[in-house]
């Protein structure tokens, strides 16, 4: 039997994002097909299979789509066939499954593109700045050294 992973979207008028969560997957294949579906299949920690098959609002471009796989999730960028904004991430009207979510973090309004710092202008990389899952959790915090060791208590 096979599960749905979780998946947080969000969009630009060119590209769709979505993270697929799922630590330490393996056997992991991507398909974007012309007419805007989107195909995911991966095994995971203990050998589950997770699959997942979206309709997507509007068409894509299966060569522009680019999927980056990390420790803790799968990032995919789809590119639209049509550049503009999609009234909501699926084809169909009714609600989403529970497992798909808005990702906050990458979330931009249709008015706020042009004055954010626009992800994919300098390369398609850009998009996942901040998001290496292979840095530690707590990289960039400040070193604290031992406050008894440094009191000689």
């Amino acid at each position: 039997m096979s599960r749905n992973p979780e998946v947080l979207w969000a969009q630009r008028s060119d590209k769709v994002y979505l993270t697929v969560a799922l630590p330490d997957a393996k056997d992991i294949s991507v398909k974007c097909e012309p007419q805007g579906k989107f195909s995911f299949s991966a095994r995971g920690v203990q050998g589950e299979s997770f699959d997942l098959s979206l309709e997507l609002y509007g068409a894509i471009v299966p060569e522009g789509c680019k999927t980056k796989v990390g420790l803790r999730n799968i990032l995919c960028s789809i590119q639209k066939k049509q550049k503009g904004w999609w009234k909501r991430l699926l084809k169909s009207e009714e609600k989403p499954a529970p497992y798909i979510k808005v990702d906050w973090n990458k979330w931009c309004d249709e008015d706020e593109e042009e004055s954010s710092s626009d992800l994919a202008s300098e390369n398609d990389d850009a998009a996942y700045v901040g998001q290496d899952d292979e840095s530690s959790d707590d990289e960039g915090m400040l070193y604290l050294p031992d406050l008894e060791k440094a009191r000689g208590n």
